[in-house]
């Protein structure tokens, strides 16, 4: 860790529980390493729900996998939009797949829409329907293993797509080749950073986890299994 330059974040479950704000406790700390480091958050999710999120942190951000970039402006206290990728879908195709594999596994009950599109082109198959009701979805698949029994399958008929075990009962898929290590990869090409002088803080580095292609890569990774643990896990760097 002597020679770390940059430090990048994921957000839920690592910083934050899932959906909510950043804390207090974790504003402070996260403002100490900026004094030391450059900080980053590489998120899943779009720039401007992650900056609200962490409750404007002073912080750049890479979205959607790497498709969108924000760069923050201290004069404004707010972010700035770089880039915002965005690729066409073909959602008659994305339709008969989905249907095939619910029709294959017996999820053919479902609340609301079939598959879920994002602007970006980014699609979410919501095993339990984009309705669902939360307690549902929380219930559903805690632990991942109704979904890693066909998550192999997934991969292999949505080719163009990364594919990821997401949130509680849903497929999240990015076209290729956007995921986290590919934005990381791109950042520090952009900004002439090394990845040996790069730590990655994230929680879901398991099978089909988000974080996986930061974890099976040669970035340093710094593993936070609750976020109420992130304070420990990262006290080495300060």
């Amino acid at each position: 860790m002597k020679n770390i330059k940059l430090v990048a974040f994921d957000l839920d479950g690592t910083l934050t529980q899932h959906r909510t704000k950043l804390s207090e406790e974790h504003r402070v700390i996260l403002t100490d390493l900026s004094k030391k480091y450059k900080l980053l958050m590489a998120g899943a999710g779009q720039c401007r729900r992650v900056f609200d999120q962490m409750n404007s942190f002073p912080i750049d951000i890479v979205g959607n996998y790497g498709m969108q970039y924000a760069r923050y402006i201290p004069e404004k206290n707010d972010i700035e939009m770089v880039y915002d990728i965005r690729v066409d879908c073909n959602r008659e195709e994305c339709e008969r797949k989905v249907t095939y594999l619910r029709e294959k596994y017996g999820y053919t009950e479902f609340a609301g829409d079939n598959v879920e599109y994002h602007v970006s082109g980014c699609i979410t198959f919501p095993v339990l329907g984009t309705k669902a009701k939360a307690e549902d979805k929380l219930a559903f698949d805690p632990d991942r293993k109704k979904r890693r029994t066909f998550y192999p399958e997934v991969k292999e008929l949505f080719g163009d797509y990364n594919v990821f075990v997401g949130g509680s009962s849903s497929f999240d898929m990015a076209p290729k080749p956007y995921n986290k290590y590919f934005a990381l990869d791109k950042y520090c090409k952009e900004n002439g950073i090394l990845h040996s002088e790069v730590v990655f803080v994230g929680d879901d580095y398991g099978e089909g986890g988000n974080d996986e292609s930061v974890y099976n890569s040669d970035f340093n990774f710094i593993k936070v299994d609750n976020y109420l643990d992130f304070p420990g896990r990262i006290k080495e760097l300060l």
